[in-house]
């Protein structure tokens, strides 16, 4: 009995790894008319814990033990290898099994800034090699949404300028750094991208409000 417990455990932790992602995709599908857009539902694929910390890669495997709700969106980075869910919050529970939208700051598929928090030493590791002049793609159900990076900073926590809206409608993604810091890492790692193409977008969308509460314990490795 105990055995069967534990193989449904395993196997249940190993394809859950997969479903905020297909469940994401599948949506995407039925809210799309041509049928060549469904293709985007045979994208999921593994998640690379190459870069990641052990601490972390544990985190995220009991965070599949969790009910996990319909992303808001898929944010992918093919640069630097990135593909993550993004779910609402930036609880401790939401940034270890995916990437976070910063409360406050613009929803995707609506103008303004979008504000997307992840662990430095999780998804969000990959952004160590990020570039001006990178291509980020934020794909929603009914519609992709195609940006620029066109600044990298790094700044302290309090520095809640970062999340204001910009010229146009942009993406900001935070995370902590220094990306491999033992212990609670001081600062915080900004990358900014502005919009080059987009599908839909709603008509209005609400305003940020601090960096240095969206992160949460984002800057401890635990």
């Amino acid at each position: 009995m105990l055995l069967a417990i534990w193989l449904t455990a395993f196997f249940d932790a190993k394809i859950s790894s997969q479903l905020a992602l297909w469940s994401f995709a599948n949506a995407q599908a039925a809210a799309v008319q041509k049928s060549d857009d469904s293709k985007s539902s045979d994208s999921a694929g593994d998640v690379d814990f190459s870069l990641w910390s052990p601490k972390r890669i544990q985190a995220y495997k009991d965070s599949l033990l969790s009910a996990s709700g319909l992303p808001v969106a898929v944010l992918e980075i093919n640069k630097v290898k990135i593909r993550v869910p993004v779910f609402e919050g930036t609880d401790d529970l939401t940034l270890n099994r995916g990437a976070g939208r910063i409360a406050g700051t613009a929803m995707p598929g609506v103008p303004g800034n979008i504000g997307i928090a992840g662990h430095r030493d999780g998804f969000f590791r990959g952004l160590k090699d990020i570039a001006v002049g990178d291509e980020i793609d934020l794909v929603m159900t009914a519609g992709r949404a195609t940006y620029v990076v066109d600044q990298i900073e790094i700044v302290n926590p309090e520095d809640v300028r970062v999340l204001q809206p910009r010229a146009v409608s942009s993406l900001t993604l935070v995370t902590c750094y220094p990306f491999y810091f033992v212990g609670d890492a001081p600062q915080r790692f900004i990358v900014h991208a502005s919009i080059v193409s987009h599908g839909p977008i709603a008509s209005s969308g609400t305003q940020p409000t601090t960096i240095s509460a969206s992160l949460g314990k984002t800057n401890k490795e635990n």
